[in-house]
Formats: structure tokens, C-alpha cells, sequence
């Protein structure tokens, strides 16, 4: 390791002579000595012992030099190389000079001549000292900004485990501020969706690529999700659960689930190849009280939502399957959409919760449908809401020539197809656990 270096400029060699000698004795070769008759060689040789990767830890220099003054010298090295201490050694030195060292160099000392040996012994060490404490200030300084860069990333990182959201919900400031057993009872509205046949399409494909495919999947899901004020509760294998809980959550909600579709339908378009099919999606959205907090033990701990609205979220997402649309909402999320006229929505079927007595309206969110299908089943909304008129007070050949009518417009209506099976088969209104398959 390179020693750092004591630099005298001085134009009388006597005098440098004397320097050495006493600097040598005073550090005892802790330094190096380095000196220069005037002060373009005092530049020089600063310009070598930086480029050497030298450190110069105190120059001394005399102020009256010929061609270049030692504030002047002294102001040019504090340039090149701020953190070295500087120090007038004269008797001829002006108040003007002592005061442009100050202010353009940072002068440490003035040092009278002729210099007592204890002065400067005391005055070189303080120096020296103070090169060292402002050495390891820096140092420490320098730790201490990758310290705070690994942090951020720290927090950075654990964000996308537990979003800032989730922390503002609890109203805590940080992780370390959580405890198992927080919790907040709050209105939501609640999402879940999945790809459907997932396992049929994993089989398919080797494992790494199932994990490939499901990030991909939610790299394209994600921004939908938060850009309409959502939080990602959690993935659980090819699904997500999301939150909703700022102003006007229920439409952020559809919103979210609406534009979900749309990024899918354009994901889908570079799924063409054989190996590479479509794939499709449903959504479910419910609103309601729900108690938001963490649960867990001594080594583990997670954030969860419990509460029947979780769960009708939950059940919606399985009804996609049995109606084969992509994205159902529930009655109450209907009733807290600030304005459902913006949308294209129908009610869809009145299903009993498993397990309650509880009835929920069913409503389809078509917004995402293509156009023509989407036109189609605004065309028919008013025969299709009289033909479940009809279902719901089991008058079943009135409510079969509706839906007839409906799929005459609208063969691929997949909900008009499944209620007029149910008026062939003389059945009345899905009830108890089969409601949910």
C-alpha cells in the first residue's frame, strides 16, 4: 500500500532541507517527503502523485516564490486534490494572501518564520490527524451511501412481496412495524381470476416453460391490475387474488377486470402456434366488509382477507366456468358502480350462496367481448332480462321462447344457450352446492 505524501514548495533548498529532516523525525516515515522549488514543480509533481495513485495528505508552502505566489499554489493544488491540508509557512505573507488561502484553498495554519521545531511538530501532527479523520469520515460516508442503496433495494424487493398499499391499509409505516394479528375491517371489492384448463396446458409443456408462461401471464395481467388502483393480494399458482379499497373501488375493479381481457386478447395474438393455443380467463368481482390483516406463526407470517365477501369473489370466478364467460360481478358490486350505464352489463342469473341462505345476483361485464358479439347482446338485453323474469317465477316455456329468441339473433350467447337448456330440462334455479360448480 502506497504512503501518502507531505509535499514543501519552497524556493530556497535550505530550507527544504530543513523540512525533510524534521517532517522525517516528526512521522517517522509515515509519509513520504516530497518537495519543489517552485510552484509549477509543486503542480507537476501533484499532477504525477495523482495519476500514481498517491494520496497527498498535507502540502506546505512558503508565500513568497518567484513567478507564482504560494496562496496561488496552494489554491491550484486545493483543485486537483480537496481533501489535501494546506499550510502557509512565511514571514512575508500579506493579510490579502493569508485570506485568499482561506477562502480559495482552505488554509489549515500559518506558520511563521522562522519556525520553532515544537510548533511545527504540533502543527503536522494536527494535520495529519485531520487527514485521517477526514479520510475515514469519508470512508464511512461512502459505507454508509451502499448501506442505504441496499437498503432501498431491500425495501425495494420486499414491496413486491407486501405492497406498500397493503402497509397503508393497516396504517404502518414499514414490515417492522407489523405484527401478527394486525388487522382492519374495511369495505372492498375483492378479484379473482385464473386461466382456465391450466393443468391441461401444463401438462403439456416441460416444467421450466410452465414457469415461464405463468410470468409472462402476469407481466401482461399485473399493470392492468395496479394501474386501476388495485392491489395483488397474492398469486396462487395460475391465480390472482386482488384488492380494491380506494375511492370508487368497485369500478376500479370492473375496470381493472375489463382491461385484463383486453391485454389478453392481445397476449393471445402471439399464441397462434400450434404448440402455443389461446388461452382464456375468468374474473370474478364482489364487494363488501372483509377483515384485512396478517396471520401466521413465530418463523412465518402472511398477509390475508377473510370474510363472506372473499368468498363470493371466489365463487363467481368458478361460475365463468358454468355460464362460459370470462368476467361476472356481483349485486353488490353492481349496486356501488358509480355509473353501470358505462358499461355493457346484464343480469345474468339469482344463485344461492353454498352453504347460506343468502341469494346474490349474477351480472356479466361484456365490455371486452368483440364487437359484433358485443352488439349482439346489447341488441337482445331486453329479451334476454324478460326471458329470467320468466325463469325466476318458473314460468319455463315463456322464459324458453325468450332465450329462443336470443340465440336466434345470437347463437354464441353461451349464457342464453345454458338458460334455455335448463327450460328444456324443467329444472328451476341452481340451488345448494351445485350452484357453484
Amino acid at each position: 500500500m502506497k504512503k501518502p505524501v507531505i509535499l514543501c514548495v519552497d524556493d530556497e533548498q535550505m530550507i527544504l532541507d530543513s523540512l525533510r529532516k524534521e517532517l522525517s523525525e516528526t512521522l517517522e516515515n509515515q509519509y513520504e517527503i516530497e518537495t519543489a522549488l517552485d510552484g509549477y514543480e509543486a503542480l507537476q509533481i501533484v499532477e504525477d502523485l495523482l495519476e500514481d495513485g498517491h494520496e497527498i495528505a498535507v502540502v506546505i508552502a512558503d508565500y513568497m516564490m518567484p513567478i507564482m505566489k504560494g496562496d496561488e499554489v496552494l489554491k491550484e493544488i486545493h483543485n486537483k486534490s480537496p481533501s489535501t491540508i494546506t499550510i502557509m509557512l512565511t514571514g512575508q505573507a500579506s493579510i490579502e494572501g493569508v485570506t485568499n488561502a482561506i477562502n480559495t484553498a482552505k488554509l489549515y495554519r500559518y506558520i511563521a518564520k522562522p519556525w520553532q521545531a515544537e510548533d511545527l511538530f504540533l502543527t503536522i501532527t494536527e494535520a495529519t490527524k485531520s487527514y485521517i479523520q477526514a479520510k475515514n469520515i469519508i470512508k464511512q460516508n461512502i459505507e454508509l451511501i451502499k448501506i442505504n442503496k441496499n437498503l432501498i433495494a431491500l425495501n425495494t424487493a420486499c414491496s413486491r412481496f407486501v405492497p406498500d398499499e397493503f402497509l397503508k391499509l393497516l396504517n404502518k409505516k414499514n414490515l417492522i412495524d407489523i405484527e401478527i394479528g394486525d388487522s382492519v375491517k374495511k369495505e372492498m371489492s375483492v378479484m379473482f381470476s385464473d386461466i382456465r384448463s391450466f393443468t391441461t396446458l401444463a401438462e403439456t409443456m416441460p416444467l421450466e416453460d410452465v414457469f415461464k408462461f405463468i410470468n409472462s401471464y402476469f407481466s401482461i395481467m399485473e399493470p392492468a391490475i395496479v394501474e386501476n388502483n388495485g392491489i395483488i393480494d397474492k398469486y396462487i399458482g395460475d391465480a390472482i387474488m386482488a384488492l380494491f379499497g380506494s375511492v370508487y373501488h368497485a369500478d376500479c375493479a370492473v375496470k381493472a377486470g375489463i382491461s385484463m381481457l383486453k391485454k389478453l386478447a392481445e397476449y393471445n395474438l402471439t399464441r397462434q402456434a400450434p404448440d402455443r393455443p389461446p388461452i382464456k380467463i375468468g374474473i370474478g368481482i364482489n364487494t363488501g366488509m372483509l377483515m384485512l390483516g396478517t396471520v401466521g406463526g413465530k418463523f412465518r407470517m402472511d398477509g390475508t382477507t377473510i370474510g363472506d365477501a372473499v368468498n363470493i369473489a371466489s365463487r363467481l370466478e368458478t361460475l365463468t366456468k358454468l355460464y362460459s364467460v370470462p368476467l361476472l360481478i356481483s349485486d353488490c358490486t353492481f349496486l356501488q358502480l358509480k355509473d353501470a350505464n358505462q358499461y355493457c352489463i346484464r343480469l345474468v342469473d339469482i344463485v344461492q350462496v353454498k352453504g347460506k341462505s343468502k341469494v346474490v345476483s349474477v351480472f356479466e361485464v361484456f365490455d371486452a367481448d368483440p364487437p359484433e358479439i358485443q352488439r349482439k347482446k346489447v341488441a337482445t338485453k331486453t329479451e334476454f332480462e324478460q326471458g329470467l323474469v320468466f325463469y325466476t317465477t318458473e314460468e319455463l316455456e315463456a322464459a324458453s321462447r325468450c332465450f329462443e329468441k336470443c340465440l336466434q339473433y345470437s347463437p354464441e350467447d353461451t349464457v342464453a344457450q345454458f338458460h334455455w337448456k335448463r327450460c328444456q330440462k324443467k329444472t328451476f334455479r341452481l340451488k345448494g352446492d351445485e350452484c357453484w360448480k
